[in-house]
């Protein structure tokens, strides 16, 4: 049967799931099954709705098909390019705080980060007064041509996100056509393309799992526990973002409080993540805060405090039962090195003596009705731009 190596790498995908080396849980390993199924969906919709003579951009990263530590805040849009071909790539600028562009050689792997050949936002080329923008990529030098970005050998990937602050601002548009084959018809489908389409999501999909849970043996876990990093250049050639990473492991009477200062940023962020290396559930639960959403302290401080047990804080972090994860600021559109100034300290307490550790604990509290309010617009917010 045609799907036959689709139905292989699923079986191999989910014996890989199950015999993760952080599951200590029956909750760890069905979020594993969970994860999977969101993997099984990126992976087939990627090998049938990309196509390389009349590319488009998709979502592979969502909320119910995450990976790679997905930001909550980020729309991620992936178009598949080959470095001999020119793009062009049109939209209209939404009122989101970033908009940015990656182009990558290769694929991330359990072996290998792909090469970033370039990454820029919205502020390196030209937005009409209507928002609108037009942009091209080939292999030709650019040589003064306004707006067109030359792409290097062993281009594979063309990378957009679209970032938010405030969940209410407005989501843009965007589309990637290849300048050679505009207008042109699909070219039919063959049994072969149809079997090799099946083939390459199984493939992708034993890749995602190996890849992802190997990723924050690198980056992550050769850290101290319940400690962050001061903010460093993002890893895989963001430019203009710098992040601090962490892993926490925490009892169920025990606090984490992270104090950061408010930064100059136009984008600064924290979420948990799962062992899994996806976001904890963000949109019924408060698991991620930016800057827009949280509270800061007339010191100009931001205190967040992750934690398992609602301590009636309006920059609770929700761990939503998760013993353990990962911790992840992000800073975006930075103009200037960031250092240890700017990042976070961490310190564990007890869950009774939290107020004790909030200088500022009286301006904190939040009343259940409110912070249900909190979540209700979360929900809101996160279904208008998922339709937007």
């Amino acid at each position: 049967m045609l799907t036959d190596p689709l139905a292989e790498s699923i079986a191999e995908a989910e014996k890989l799931v199950a015999g993760a080396p952080h599951i200590r849980t029956e909750q760890d390993l069905l979020e594993g099954y969970q994860y999977l199924a969101g993997g099984i969906l990126a992976t087939v919709h990627a090998a049938w709705a990309t196509e390389r003579e009349h590319p488009s951009f998709i979502q592979g990263t969502g909320p119910y098909m995450k990976m790679g530590l997905d930001n909550p805040d980020t729309l991620y849009f992936g178009a598949r390019i080959s470095d001999d071909e020119e793009y062009v790539v049109t939209g209209r600028r939404g009122t989101t705080v970033d908009l940015s562009f990656q182009v990558l050689t290769g694929n991330y792997t359990d072996a290998n980060v792909p090469g970033s050949v370039n990454a820029f936002d919205d502020r390196a080329f030209d937005i009409e007064p209507d928002g609108t923008f037009r942009i091209t990529f080939g292999p030709e030098a650019a040589n003064g041509r306004p707006n067109h970005f030359t792409l290097a050998p062993g281009s594979t990937q063309l990378v957009v996100r679209e970032v938010y602050s405030d969940w209410n601002q407005q989501r843009g548009t965007i589309r990637i056509e290849r300048a050679d084959t505009a207008g042109t018809p699909t070219t039919p489908l063959t049994t072969q393309n149809v079997e090799r389409r099946f083939a390459r999501a199984g493939s992708s999909l034993v890749s995602r799992v190996q890849t992802w849970l190997k990723f924050p043996e690198w980056f992550y876990l050769n850290l101290p526990v319940n400690t962050m990093t001061p903010p460093r250049s993002t890893p895989g050639g963001l430019t203009t973002q710098f992040s601090s990473a962490g892993h926490y492991d925490l009892r169920d009477d025990q606090a984490m409080i992270i104090t950061v200062p408010r930064s100059d940023a136009p984008y600064q962020s924290f979420q948990l993540g799962s062992m899994w290396y996806i976001s904890l559930d963000y949109v019924g639960h408060q698991t991620s805060l930016n800057v827009a959403q949280s509270q800061v302290d007339p010191d100009g401080m931001i205190r967040l405090v992750v934690c398992a047990r609602n301590p009636g804080i309006t920059n609770w972090i929700d761990t939503i039962g998760h013993a353990r994860g990962y911790l992840q600021f992000r800073w975006q559109r930075v103009n200037r090195e960031l250092t240890a100034v700017d990042g976070p300290s961490v310190a564990v307490v007890d869950h009774d003596r939290i107020a004790d550790s909030l200088p500022f604990h009286h301006n904190n509290v939040i009343s259940p009705q409110d912070f249900a309010n909190r979540i209700a617009t979360r929900r809101a917010a996160v279904a208008d731009r998922m339709l937007g």
